[in-house]
């Protein structure tokens, strides 16, 4: 009949809880159920399931993306909708990626302060002036 709720958590990683918190946040209207209430996801949910996962992990509200599903139920009407949507949350992307970029450049930095003590053996040959207060 379709995967079980267990088997898309294995699947997905996602939790059966977050599996279940979407679908009573709307985000799984596609998701079949049976008589008893049990879900059933069919094979081509796994990839809406993949493009809720990718838009909640880079940071999309679950209202926001409550929005994209509607729009898909709606239909073609919503095409430039679904358009614009995705290119607005691109360029989101792209800043938190510039961002992340930003902060693995100062991690790099420590890393190579970080050698040069070792390689010193002692951080008063590296030290960089008023960075770090001097141990006592």
């Amino acid at each position: 009949m379709g995967y079980k709720i267990s088997d898309v958590s294995r699947i997905t990683g996602l939790s059966a809880y977050t599996l279940r918190y979407y679908d009573k946040k709307g985000l799984l209207p596609f998701v079949d159920r049976d008589s008893n209430g049990r879900r059933h996801f069919k094979e081509h949910d796994f990839e809406f399931l993949a493009v809720i996962t990718c838009l909640k992990e880079t940071g999309m509200q679950l209202d926001e993306i409550r929005q994209f599903v509607d729009w898909c139920l709606i239909g073609d009407t919503t095409l430039t909708a679904r358009l614009d949507f995705f290119i607005a949350h691109r360029e989101k992307v792209e800043a938190q990626l510039a961002q992340v970029q930003g902060y693995l450049q100062k991690v790099d930095q420590k890393i190579d302060y970080y050698q040069r003590a070792c390689a010193a053996g002692t951080e008063d040959a590296v030290r960089e002036p008023a960075i770090l207060p001097q141990p006592r």
